[in-house]
């Protein structure tokens, strides 16, 4: 059913997405901390250009948390659980570790005790790849269905702000109280997150009988084993409900393999052209400081606006739909590159292509968010969502990283171009994919 317009911009204004839009600004804020930001820093001391780059594997865990995203979906913490409940338990414990492991980063001498930097902006990249996990499930297991859409323009809308913070608030605090106390600050920001589990509710979930009929059985075959005994087969038991299950049940849904190739691909154009974006700019002839203001400045305004009205459609038209009008003016938006790369050093050209890629990623952005959180089985919610954001960002990586050539080889019109139709097999396949969205949708009790 269709909401109006005023309906669907008042979803906002609900209390769990209010939440929901607090946990993605907890959620925003180490990235920077372990990636750019700290890339100044280290060269602020001197530090080697090699050195430096080698710092960015420092974000791995971001791609692999789905490995360990199994213990945190179904393993209790003692007392706390009993308290808090399981969502809440393990973010409190995740994000008091987190703001230990900032303040411990920023404390640290990087020109003097290179490789403690190195190990702590690791811990605080796996810290804050473990918040996701547990701000993505909760997120979904808190909104109802109708409100998903809205929750996923909150919860970017959060993330970019915090990346503001965390990127230009940082410097301006480094330049002039110093380093630690940037990281101090942002640190204490985390705590925004912390309240919301402090003072929010446990998600209440209801498992579908199906899921549990599924774990019920799995776990009368391992008892019968004679190999198995006692604590062996509950262990067994424990890990195949915690691991397997949660692959098997997604493997199990018609056309499964469909939208993880869906997943992969749909936001591949934009990631290419992104890839390259600063590169034209330069190329065309503008200086460091207008590409700042427009494209950081503007275009952080354009993204916002773009996640927030993409979040209300989404509201209004359904996920399956706004992912397809979405996609196409995504991918649309990429021909705005075609007319700045012909444009030549033109800020009015600037503007405009600049704000056009960045609202209709922001609402394609929103949509994709969406839709990984209708299809997620809420007995599995943190492993299923750790898996399919992994996967966009693997997509975004492969396809990303093939941009420079392409670029060299076709030219900046002929590349754009190119962008504007690869996401193309991703959308033809939405028609198909629609026809068996939330084969078992998330149920809230």
């Amino acid at each position: 059913m269709k909401r109006s317009w005023s309906a669907a911009f008042a979803a906002y204004l609900d209390r769990r997405v209010m939440l929901v839009l607090l946990l993605g600004f907890s959620s925003g804020l180490p990235l920077l901390l372990t990636f750019s930001t700290l890339s100044a820093w280290l060269k602020g001391e001197g530090i080697s250009r090699s050195a430096i780059g080698a710092f960015a594997l420092v974000g791995t865990p971001y791609a692999l948390k789905f490995l360990w995203s199994p213990l945190i979906d179904r393993l209790s913490l003692p007392v706390l659980t009993k308290r808090l409940g399981r969502r809440r338990s393990w973010g409190i414990t995740i994000q008091c570790l987190l703001i230990g492991a900032i303040l411990a980063l920023g404390a640290t001498d990087p020109a003097h005790n290179l490789w403690v930097t190195g190990c702590l902006a690791l811990g605080v990249a796996f810290l804050s790849a473990s918040q996701d996990i547990v701000i993505d499930a909760y997120r979904v297991e808190i909104l109802p269905p109708e409100a998903q859409g809205p929750g996923a323009g909150a919860v970017q809308t959060g993330y970019r702000l915090a990346m503001l913070a965390s990127g230009a608030g940082a410097l301006f605090v480094a330049s002039a109280w110093g380093w630690f106390a940037a990281y101090a600050t942002m640190a204490a920001l985390v705590a925004v997150g912390l309240a919301v589990f402090l003072f929010g509710p446990e998600p209440a979930v209801v498992v579908s009988p199906a899921t549990r009929e599924r774990e019920e059985r799995a776990a009368a075959f391992l008892a019968r084993r004679p190999d198995l005994q006692g604590n062996v087969a509950r262990l067994a038991g424990w890990l195949y409900s915690a691991v397997v299950c949660p692959f098997a049940e997604f493997m199990s849904r018609p056309v499964w393999w469909a939208v993880l190739l869906f997943v992969v691909g749909y936001k591949t154009g934009e990631a290419m052209a992104g890839a390259m974006a600063n590169t034209l700019y330069i190329e065309s002839g503008f200086a460091l400081e207008e590409i700042a203001w427009v494209s950081k400045i503007f275009g952080f305004g354009a993204t916002i606006a773009g996640t927030l009205i993409g979040g209300a459609l989404i509201a209004r038209m359904g996920v399956m739909r706004a992912l397809l009008l979405f996609g196409v003016l995504q991918s649309l938006g990429n021909l705005f590159y075609v007319v700045q790369a012909m444009a030549g050093h033109n800020v009015t050209a600037l503007a405009v292509c600049v704000f056009a890629e960045n609202l209709t990623a922001g609402m394609a952005g929103s949509a994709l968010v969406a839709y990984l959180s209708g299809l997620c089985n809420v007995a599995y919610t943190a492993t299923q969502y750790a898996l399919l954001s992994s996967l966009t960002a693997v997509g975004r990586t492969l396809f990303a990283s093939t941009s420079g050539w392409l670029a060299d080889r076709f030219g900046w019109v002929d590349f754009f171009l190119i962008t504007t139709v690869v996401t193309l097999p991703a959308l033809l396949l939405l028609p198909w994919l629609a026809r068996h969205y939330r084969t078992e949708p998330p149920q809230h009790g």
